[in-house]
């Protein structure tokens, strides 16, 4: 063997050796976070199976985990009856989340390739990937339709925030019964106060299913304002209901809708406060909730609703009665994008 040859062999046995420290050393370092961020309160985290299907225990939450440690960004779940215990850690990583119905839908960074991307993956009830689609942008929204036939998701393809008016969505709907993905909602023939409408600046975002799996709601922005539509996937068509309507979330007894509505004389990047549409009246309510709320709310009931504001790690999530009673009480603490399975 040739000096030469020597010297690269040694070489590359330091880089080897370099490598397993430093992967040692991160290992440490993330579980030391974690058994930290426990000790000054935090959950407690351990890893062990997650399942979207129907449990005997009794309802779940099955989330995005905020918390600092080697299973951030994993889906855990925590019973619904102790939503600050003891979490499980699924393994499988999510940056928007939902489920229903056994079905699951995660947006993901997609890693490999000159340049991260990202996915739109199907779960099954456990975890296991059903089916995989690349996504044109930045993930924002996501849901499953109530008996998990249908999923939707929201990316940004231009701009990365809600509260301005400079930016570009793109929300898919895809039928897991047929296979069928409609890549953009700006393909449905608009209906806007009552006569077809087409625009450049059509943005579609905030999807939320109906029970009949056909039926859905969503947000339209043109022409600097919004609206609360009504879709029909079969005829592919959407319908303006109302000004002023984002991230709708319809009740489970479908007769409501919680959105954010934007207030005059609220700060600009923080422009909106959350309101109830009663959908046969167009009677409005505010929540009790006088923060800014970005995100689409989810219904745990037909009487509550739960929502995340930013948090010493991230995000944490919210709960306050959907009738404008009470007030809002923080349910988890390090935790985004819930789904309440029962």
């Amino acid at each position: 063997m040739t000096p030469q040859r020597r010297i690269l062999i040694l070489a590359a046995f330091v880089v080897l050796l370099a490598a397993v420290a430093v992967h040692s050393f991160l290992r440490a370092s993330s579980r030391a976070d974690e058994k930290n961020h426990a000790r000054a309160g935090g959950p407690q985290i351990t890893r062990g199976a997650v399942s979207l299907a129907p449990a005997g225990d009794g309802p779940r939450i099955v989330f995005r985990n905020m918390a600092w440690g080697p299973h951030r960004d994993e889906l855990a779940t925590v019973p619904a009856a102790a939503p600050e215990g003891a979490r499980t850690a699924s393994g499988v990583s999510c940056l928007r989340f939902h489920a229903a119905a056994g079905t699951g839908i995660c947006l993901r960074v997609d890693k490999g390739g000159v340049q991260d991307g990202y996915r739109a993956v199907v779960l099954d009830a456990g975890l296991k990937q059903v089916s995989a689609h690349a996504l044109a942008g930045v993930p924002t929204r996501a849901r499953v339709s109530p008996g998990g036939h249908l999923a939707a998701w929201t990316v940004f393809v231009g701009g990365d925030s809600y509260a301005g008016t400079d930016f570009s969505t793109r929300t898919s709907v895809l039928d897991l019964r047929t296979g069928r993905l409609d890549a953009s909602l700006e393909d449905f023939t608009i209906l806007k106060d009552g006569r077809p409408y087409r625009s450049a600046d059509v943005n579609f975002w905030g999807v939320t299913f109906a029970a009949d799996e056909r039926t859905f709601y969503a947000t339209l922005a043109t022409g600097g304002r919004t609206h609360l539509v009504r879709g029909d996937l079969a005829a592919r068509t959407v319908t303006t209901l109302r000004e002023n309507v984002e991230c709708p979330s319809l009740s489970p007894d479908g007769t409501r809708v919680v959105f954010k509505k934007r207030v005059p004389d609220l700060p600009a990047e923080a422009p909106w406060r959350l309101y109830a549409l009663d959908l046969a009246s167009g009677a409005e309510t505010p929540l009790a909730e006088e923060r800014s709320v970005d995100d689409q709310v989810v219904w745990t009931d037909d009487r509550t609703v739960v929502y995340s504001l930013p948090g010493d790690f991230g995000a944490d999530l919210y709960s306050v009665p959907a009738d404008g009673s009470g007030a809002p009480a923080r349910l988890m603490a390090s935790a985004l994008a819930p789904a309440l399975l029962g």
